[in-house]
This record gives structure tokens, sequence and C-alpha cells, in this order.
């Protein structure tokens, strides 16, 4: 049977409509916020709303989707880069387990990165042609987010430099990450003060240049793999990182596909060749050895 408040809220009201269907606010909800700090307030959703300006005139209905689908990633981009420079600094503290939930983080993250791709696909070559051309020679390729995030990951390339070279702010944080050790550096690092053969010059290299194949890490890592019960901690960061480049690769697919979609084989609005210049970015690599090390393992 229906309570009497449920009775109450169903009750038709004195206009003739009905009252169902509503909840009722709470007496100890906070309703005023003229001295409080508000939902908005802590958000700073005033900014934060305000910051996507269509150029395009008359204004085309599909590139606030454009600009919201970059913002959002340049947010997710934001927290990746946050998540992976604290784990390299637990990786340097030989703290694992919190360095662990940062990557843990950044591979859902990366998730919704992937995911989001499949909003900016319901743009048509049609509907993106019409306001394209606004762009300018604007581009994905000059994120200095991305570009750090990568190289924290170990893809360096010290010529990207000279994209920021006009924005100091943003060349700042890139050189960060272009001058500290890699999250891959770090980890090998941990892995020698536990006892682990890793070579001298491996410890010792120029943390400014793109990572490259070591065949000599792969019997490390293959008697890791050999043993996974008396070497758990290394073990289950080698997988965490293989996750990693995993969906770094699957977001990097993403993209290409999607642009394939919509633009074809053209060339990019930042003067690159476009698609040809992303399936290329596929052949990249973090870790090599940790896929090597799977020719390895006896079976």
């Amino acid at each position: 049977m229906a309570s009497d408040d449920e009775r109450a809220r169903t009750r038709p009201s004195g206009d003739g409509g009905v009252e169902a269907n509503t909840r009722r606010i709470e007496a100890s909800v906070v309703t005023d916020f003229s001295d409080r700090m508000s939902y908005g307030g802590y958000l700073d959703l005033d900014t934060l709303l305000a910051a996507q300006r269509p150029i395009s005139r008359p204004e085309h209905h599909d590139e606030l989707l454009f600009i919201i689908q970059h913002q959002t990633t340049e947010l997710w981009l934001k927290l990746v880069l946050h998540e992976l420079e604290t784990a390299c600094e637990f990786l340097r503290a030989d703290d694992l387990a919190p360095a662990l939930k940062c990557i843990a983080r950044v591979k859902h993250i990366q998730k919704t990165l992937t995911e989001q791709w499949s909003v900016l696909a319901t743009l048509t070559p049609s509907e993106y042609a019409q306001f394209r051309g606004v762009l300018g020679n604007a581009s994905g390729f000059q994120s200095y987010q991305y570009r750090a995030v990568e190289f924290v990951l170990g893809n360096k390339n010290a010529t990207m430099m000279q994209v920021f070279a006009s924005d100091p702010a943003a060349s700042a944080i890139v050189r960060r990450a272009l001058e500290a050790p890699s999250l891959y550096d770090e980890f090998l690092r941990l892995l020698a003060r536990a006892g682990y053969d890793i070579p001298a010059d491996v410890l010792e290299r120029d943390v400014t240049l793109a990572w490259t194949y070591r065949p000599e890490l792969v019997a490390v890592f293959a008697r890791i793999y050999a043993d996974p019960d008396h070497n758990w901690a290394a073990y289950e960061t080698c997988e965490e990182l293989v996750d990693l480049e995993d969906n770094f690769q699957l977001w990097r697919f993403r993209h290409l596909k999607t642009v394939e979609r919509i633009i074809g084989s053209k060339t990019g609005t930042g003067g690159s060749s476009g698609a040809p210049f992303l399936r290329r970015a596929l052949e990249l690599t973090f870790f090599p050895e940790l896929y090597a090390v799977r020719t390895e393992i006896p079976g």
C-alpha cells in the first residue's frame, strides 16, 4: 500500500495538476549561496564554460563539438601528466604501491580518451569542411601536454621543442619532461636498487634522448617472468607498463581512423601529411624489451 507521503505527492494539486514524479528538497539541503562556496564557484564554471568560443561566421553548429572534444582531451592529459610525474616520484623513492596506483588511474583515463574519439567521429566530412578553414595552422600536433606525456613515457625528441618556442610556459613544461628521467628510466633504476642486473650504461644514459631497444634487458625481464612468485613486484609493474603502452597505441589507432574517416588523405592543418604521419606513430614504442621478452618465455 502507498504511504501517506506517497499519496500526498500524487494527490491532485489545487490548480488541477498532479504533484507526481517530483522530489521534494530536504530541509537540510543548502540553497543559499550568497556567502558560501557553491559547486559552480569551486569548479570556476563561469571561466570553464566561457572557454568555448567558435570563430566560424556564421557560427557552424559542429564547431562547438570540435572545440569541446579537444578541450576535454587537454583536461584529461593534464591529469595524465600529473599522475605520471607523481608515479616517477614514487619510483624514485622505491615506493612502488602508490606508483602503481597512479598508473592504474592513467589506464582508466586512457580508456576514456580512446572512447572519446567516437564522439568526434559523428562529425562528417561535409560538416567539418564547412569550418575547417577557420583553424588556420592550429593542430593537435602542437599540444604541449601531449608532447610532455610522450616524453615522460620515453618517446623524446628535442627537435619538438621548436614547436613551443613562442610559448615560454608551454616550453618549460615540455622541457621539464625532456630533461627528467622517463617512467621507464625510473623503473629500471628501481630494479637496479633492488638487485636486478641492469647495465650501468643504461642507468647513466642521456635521458634527453629517446629510449632505444636494449637486448641485454630482455634477459633481466626473462628471469622476472620465469618466476613471477619470487619477483611479483617487478612482474606486476612490467605488466602495468605493457597495459599503458597498449592503451596508448589504441588511442593512436583510433585517432588515425577518426582522421581518415573525416578528412581522408588530406594534409593536416599544422602542415603534416595527415593520416600517413599518424600511421607512422604506431611504429613508436615505449617499452620494447617488455614485448621482446614474450618471445623468450618457454611454452
